[in-house]
């Protein structure tokens, strides 16, 4: 049986989840939150939405890597396309970005919320966009790679 499909199913589906969720805050829901809230609200609004991305990210990332890497293992180095290669790299930074955010500045904006430190959590709030942000290009960027890579493989 092959399994390619549903591993490349998988592979798409973490993908969309991932990135789309990012699209969707950074576009619609922050600027929204930021004009309708002030910090009292709008920080707790985040600290609830976080934990539930989070939540799906994680097993967005999971699928992702498992399939991107048996994928990739039953290709073998010597037949990856270029294009695979520059998404094994950059998926790698993603996921080591996102690791990043979900430990220190989402527990950072958790703490300043709880302690009702709002400057703090602003702080925090804004490492958290600049890193997205960040994330945000480089998933755009890997999309490119994955359908336009063809053209330079």
């Amino acid at each position: 049986m092959n399994i390619q499909p549903v591993l490349l199913f998988m592979h798409i589906v973490g993908v969309a989840v991932w990135v789309g969720g990012m699209f969707f805050a950074y576009f619609c829901l922050r600027p929204t939150a930021v004009e309708l809230f002030e910090p009292k609200q709008r920080l707790p609004l985040w600290c609830g939405v976080l934990a539930r991305f989070f939540f799906w990210v994680w097993w967005a990332v999971t699928l992702v890597a498992i399939s991107g890497i048996v994928m990739f293992g039953h290709r073998g180095l010597s037949a990856t396309p270029v294009n695979w290669l520059i998404m094994l790299v950059v998926g790698a930074v993603m996921m080591l970005i996102f690791v990043y955010v979900a430990n220190w500045p989402y527990a950072a904006l958790q703490q300043a919320v709880e302690n009702e430190d709002w400057k703090a959590g602003g702080a925090a709030l804004n490492r958290i966009r600049r890193m997205v942000g960040l994330n945000l290009f480089l998933g755009i960027a890997t999309i490119a790679v994955a359908t336009l890579g063809r053209l330079i493989s």
